[in-house]
């Protein structure tokens, strides 16, 4: 792809960008205002295209990074790629979004062990980010225990996107092993980490034992087992 095509792309989304939303995602961390939907548009129309994706993450923009996950190659990155990429990923959207990527590469796995040693709360977030997802999807060969132990010892003192992220781990255990829901509830309820979470209506709470005890509640009634 040439630079003419990087300052295509790069000028599009200039052109989507919202004052009014860049407002309301800096309140989270955020530093673009590109309506999602619309961005997810542009990429179905780009398609996948591993070249762009790379310069467009090269230009540092948020927006532009955002885009690249969307159409990169997730399995033609490299592990140094992806590291790399993480620890430059300081927006909370751009790092979860960069984790669904990794998600897809072979390298995953060594990179959430890595990652969740690391002491850099925002690249252990994502440590702990492909954690939950093991929970949920394939949780053999974890050690459940030890991470309970772990979220008891250091969530309540954690940073907040570090904290963010342990506390849905927190919440999937208990949701997903029931052997682990008790000890999982009891965390939460001693932490009390995001008890006093502002929740729209017809929303979950982030509070664990409130999350635990309503999806658990909810899969009981559709007759689904944990």
């Amino acid at each position: 792809m040439t630079e003419t095509t990087v300052a295509e792309v790069t000028a599009e989304l200039a052109a989507l960008a919202d004052p009014k939303i860049r407002a309301v995602n800096e309140k989270h961390g955020d530093d673009h205002g590109v309506n999602l939907t619309k961005l997810r548009a542009l990429a179905k129309r780009l398609k996948t295209q591993q070249d762009l994706a790379r310069q467009l993450w090269a230009t540092g923009d948020s927006a532009a990074r955002l885009l690249a996950t969307l159409i990169c190659r997730p399995k033609a990155f490299d592990r140094g790629d992806l590291d790399g990429m993480l620890r430059e990923a300081r927006t909370p959207k751009v790092q979860d979004w960069l984790v669904n990527v990794v998600k897809k590469n072979p390298h995953a796995e060594d990179l959430r062990v890595a990652w969740l040693a690391d002491p850099d709360p925002v690249v252990a977030s994502a440590g702990w980010a492909l954690t939950t997802e093991r929970v949920a999807k394939k949780p053999e060969g974890l050690d459940l225990a030890g991470l309970l132990d772990a979220i008891e010892a250091d969530m309540r003192d954690a940073p907040d996107r570090l904290q963010w992220a342990m506390n849905h781990c927190l919440a999937e255990i208990g949701i997903e092993h029931a052997g682990h829901r008790a000890r999982a509830l009891a965390i939460g309820e001693r932490l009390g980490v995001l008890k006093d979470y502002p929740t729209p209506p017809n929303c979950t709470s982030p509070y664990a034992p409130t999350w635990i005890t309503e999806i658990v509640r909810r899969r009981a009634e559709q007759g689904q087992t944990a």
